[in-house]
């Protein structure tokens, strides 16, 4: 299912440059990748956890769906939906 995700990706011209930072004991290593070859399915199931977060529904309906049984495995999620709402919400003093 992945493989097919990234072709996907692939065929749809998904391929922004993405560089990870890692360490592997004190070296800092580097790898760039194009985008379609680090979307997997789980990228679906965070963009839409933090989409529908971001859009006000409640966590707990969220959890329902995708389920998620603990409030703790959603809480970064709502962190990201939290951080982008005040994003959002700044664009208002730019004007």
């Amino acid at each position: 299912m992945n493989q097919w995700v990234k072709e996907v990706c692939f065929l749809a011209g998904i391929d922004t440059p993405i560089t990870t930072v890692y360490y592997k004991g004190a070296e800092r290593m580097e790898e760039t990748h194009p985008k379609y070859e680090l979307v997997e399915t789980h990228t679906g199931r965070r963009t839409f956890i933090c989409n529908a977060l971001t859009m006000g529904i409640p966590a707990a309906t969220v959890m329902e769906w995708t389920g998620h049984s603990y409030y703790k495995a959603m809480k970064p999620y709502i962190k990201i939906a939290d951080a982008e709402k005040a994003r959002a919400m700044k664009l208002f003093d730019e004007r």
